[in-house]
């Protein structure tokens, strides 16, 4: 439910931020697109975000984390690759195979190209 204030302002109660953040976390979701299922402008439920994350941090509640074991694998046994750009301009599409260790003049001339 929606008051209006004297300033001019819309106010939102707590039972409709709380659905919209909630809807918001949903696997998948625009905050954009829930915004507007619910007549919000996208940038006050990304006001909405902040504030919930704030609040959650500064009161002592924190997040369900999970750690997850992850094996990493030293750069030096990592196989070559090259790099592969695909290049799209209208009907005009390019393919750019550059070896890894060029990687710095692939970035240069990556430039270059986009300008």
């Amino acid at each position: 439910m929606e008051q209006a204030s004297a300033a001019g302002r819309r106010r939102h109660d707590k039972e409709l931020k709380r659905q919209v953040l909630a809807e918001c976390t949903e696997p998948g979701a625009s905050v954009a697109r829930v915004a507007m299922a619910h007549g919000l402008n996208a940038n006050l439920v990304h006001k909405w975000r902040r504030l919930a994350a704030c609040q959650g941090s500064s009161s002592g509640r924190t997040r369900n984390e999970v750690f997850v074991p992850v094996t990493v694998t030293p750069a030096a046994e990592l196989p070559v690759a090259d790099i592969h750009i695909e290049l799209r301009r209208g009907p005009v599409a390019i393919n750019v195979t550059w070896p890894m260790a060029g990687a710095s003049e692939c970035a240069a001339w990556m430039r270059e190209i986009l300008r």
